[in-house]
């Protein structure tokens, strides 16, 4: 198996700067939504290529790029978020771990009170954070809320939500342990219904999280568990049954032309 090359720090932020040059009007991933959104694509229970799982991460609201967007920005925002999918899955798949873009909150803070970005952390060592600080969330991105667990985790796990909605078949997905590994992810997102504050409720009782760094490991154990409930259906292949009988080569063809198959179609 080839390996892939996680982005560095540089990159990291060449990527963040490279987003928030996407054309107005549309309104793009940040960094820690992306971050979210690339997992949320990959535990689906169905391969997503590239070209269908791209184009949403360029507005939140589903625009579409223009015609005569700069095509080697485009390919080079589509080989950083490349080879960071392609680093989550394998650091998923072969070490059952992998270090999320959250928001640290004491980096922004020190940042904060020497008027600089928050720094940023090399994936290898610790969870990188999100560099875009104190920034009024752009219109369709969630606004941090006070707990700081959530306040940290909240950004990524809409990315993920996104991935979900965008491509619905992991929510659709009927399996009781799905739905519960679910319900873990989204306890960071402000609950709306009452069945939702229920839920919320329950996992605060019964699986409290006492501070970010446990908060990061449930979160991340909980998207590699639901890579493996969906990795059966995501790697089947249907067998593809012909309900004719085979042709033999000098049967006539089955256009109608006259002529033996082996002539004819069955010369491709």
């Amino acid at each position: 198996m080839s390996i892939a090359h996680d982005l560095s720090d540089a990159e990291f932020g060449e990527l963040d700067d490279l987003l928030a040059d996407t054309p107005e009007p549309l309104q793009p991933l940040d960094a820690s939504m992306l971050d979210g959104y690339l997992c949320g694509v990959l535990v689906q229970p169905r391969l997503i290529p590239i070209e269908e799982w791209l184009p949403p991460i360029f507005d939140y609201d589903g625009g579409q790029l223009p015609e005569d967007v700069d095509p080697a920005w485009l390919a080079r925002v589509r080989t950083l978020v490349a080879r960071r999918q392609a680093a989550l899955n394998q650091s998923m798949l072969e070490q059952g771990w992998f270090y999320p873009l959250v928001l640290d909150l004491e980096a922004e803070a020190d940042g904060d009170a020497q008027g600089q970005a928050a720094p940023e952390t090399s994936p290898e060592t610790a969870a990188p954070v999100d560099t875009q600080g104190e920034a009024a969330p752009d219109e369709g991105q969630p606004a941090l809320p006070e707990d700081p667990i959530t306040r940290s985790l909240l950004p990524w796990v809409a990315g993920f939500e996104y991935a979900a909605i965008t491509f619905p078949d992991l929510h659709e997905q009927a399996d009781d342990n799905v739905q519960a590994l679910l319900a873990r992810l989204y306890r960071h997102l402000p609950a709306e219904t009452d069945e939702e504050k229920e839920i919320v409720a329950t996992l605060e009782r019964e699986h409290p999280l006492k501070n970010l760094d446990e908060a990061i490991e449930d979160l991340v154990l909980t998207v590699v568990d639901l890579q493996a409930a969906t990795e059966a259906q995501r790697f089947h292949v249907e067998q593809v049954r012909h309900d004719a009988p085979k042709l033999g080569r000098n049967d006539p063809c089955h256009c109608g032309s006259g002529k033996k198959f082996k002539h004819c179609h069955g010369a491709a």
